[in-house]
């Protein structure tokens, strides 16, 4: 029988199309949602909830990004110091439980839980760590007896109120390698993210203290430099313990929005903003993207078009130019809805992805942050369900990190709606997706699980209309596609 079924089968089999450009939007978009756990400003919604209720909070959370077209959450996992994960080489987050170093009781892994959750629904899980963040307030935070701050104090400089890890020290570069080695190995994530914060942003008349650190470690370099250098070092490393983990995991980099400014390099953008990447935060994010260090940009792009200082246009254009081959999405301050006359404008969101989808080299958007979207800002859930995220979107693959060819589907036709499937293996497909091709032009119209075996179209909201045809795709664990199938 098994023979027959893949005998009928390989008539659809056989019947393959063109895959769609990489370039091609309506296919290829990264949508994704960053979910903040310092001081609990996306989730939990407090500290010390019950295990079920924080789930339940989760659970709310991921529908409602996915009714909302997004296909990808950027979970802060380990916020300052600490992890929301069982781990030996950091205490529990304060953010979970109330008390640094109190683990959930019932006992209970909660980064295990968001990732299954999150696949299920067909999502990638970017796990967030901050490097150097280790004390949120120093007045205020939660600290373990066994946190760092207090095993090896030396590794620390006090800055405006907050702990920051020694970004010059060796023994900081071994410790966060340390951390992030153990979440590649032990979870089924899709990226390790890290965000803006490098060296802190600069408080007039206070100065970061390292001046110790750059005299034992200054390797000949003047002291920016060598602040750029060591995190340089931090990048390279990283990119090499993910990747000689797992080669197909993604490291990607939320950056402030301007590396520099026009004024001070002619490579830079054509901005006035008073903080840059590469002179205050010491984050050299062009160099790290032409070395090929890293897979992904997000830069946090949160002006308005046509502001003074900082214009989404000028620098959604700028990063365009400036993306090295890796993958460019942009950020967007949903937080900021009706904050200023611009931000109370429903159609800035709207414009923003209208803009950034003219543009070759830029790949998708993510949003800050998730609670935002509770009260539906300036309606822009609605433009999202309604518009611009109406149709699902597959993730942008990316060539490089690619570690095997996806086998199509074998398809063999019950009826006029409904489909057998068959995977030759399904430990190498995360996804099948329904696309449909009119007028030579490609849509997804359903996304579903990679070990589905049989479809029926009517239950996916789909019906066929008469001058189109629908086709179904394998997607593999680094997004790439198989050839196309006839249905």
């Amino acid at each position: 029988m098994r023979s027959i079924l893949s005998l009928l089968g390989l008539v659809c089999y056989l019947n393959l199309f063109a895959q769609p450009s990489l370039n091609n939007k309506n296919i290829f978009e990264f949508r994704g949602v960053w979910v903040a756990t310092v001081v609990n400003i996306d989730w939990p919604s407090k500290p010390g909830l019950s295990n079920d209720l924080q789930k339940k909070e989760f659970i709310d959370l991921l529908e409602m990004h996915q009714k909302n077209g997004m296909n990808a959450i950027i979970m802060q996992v380990r916020p300052a110091g600490d992890a929301l994960y069982p781990s030996t080489l950091e205490p529990w987050s304060e953010y979970l439980t109330g008390k640094q170093g109190l683990p959930p009781s019932p006992f209970y892994d909660p980064l295990q839980f968001m990732i299954a959750e999150t696949h299920k629904r067909g999502m990638e899980f970017h796990a967030w760590i901050n490097p150097y963040r280790a004390v949120f307030n120093s007045k205020k935070s939660s600290v373990a007896p066994n946190h760092l701050t207090k095993t090896n104090p030396n590794w620390f400089v006090e800055y405006d109120n907050k702990k920051i890890f020694n970004p010059g020290l060796p023994e900081v570069w071994q410790h966060t390698n340390r951390i992030v080695r153990d979440i590649v190995s032990r979870y089924d994530i899709d990226a390790i993210h890290l965000d803006d914060y490098f060296y802190p942003y600069k408080v007039p008349g206070k100065e970061f203290n390292d001046d110790a650190t750059y005299k034992k470690y200054s390797r000949g370099l003047n002291k920016e430099d060598w602040r750029r250098s060591n995190c340089d070092t931090i990048i390279k490393q990283l990119s090499a313990t993910i990747h000689n983990i797992k080669p197909g995991v993604q490291f990607g980099i939320s950056p402030f929005g301007v590396w520099r400014n026009k004024s001070k390099d002619p490579i830079g953008s054509n901005t006035k903003a008073g903080v840059s990447n590469y002179d205050d935060l010491y984050a050299d994010i062009l160099s790290w993207l032409n070395k090929g260090w890293i897979d992904y940009v997000i830069p946090q792009l949160y002006w308005e078009h046509g502001h003074p200082l900082a214009d989404y246009d000028e620098l959604v254009n700028w990063w365009n130019q400036h993306n090295y081959n890796r993958n460019l999405y942009i950020g967007h301050g949903v937080y900021r809805a009706g904050s200023s006359p611009a931000w109370r404008n429903g159609s800035e969101i709207p414009y923003q992805i209208k803009q950034l989808r003219t543009l070759k080299n830029t790949r998708g958007s993510a949003y800050f942050s998730s609670t935002n979207f509770k009260n539906n800002p300036n309606h822009w859930n609605d433009s999202l369900q309604n518009h611009y995220y109406k149709k699902p979107a597959l993730q942008p693959t990316m060539p490089w990190l690619v570690q095997y060819e996806v086998a199509p589907p074998v398809v063999n036709k019950k009826s006029e709606k409904s489909y057998q499937i068959e995977i030759t293996d399904n430990k190498k497909v995360k996804q099948l997706a329904i696309l449909s091709l009119t007028n030579k032009e490609y849509a997804v119209e359903a996304i579903i699980p990679g070990d589905t075996k049989y479809i029926n179209l009517s239950a996916l909201g789909i019906e066929k209309q008469a001058n189109t045809q629908y086709l179904i795709v394998a997607v593999g664990l680094q997004n790439q596609l198989s050839k196309i199938v006839n249905l």
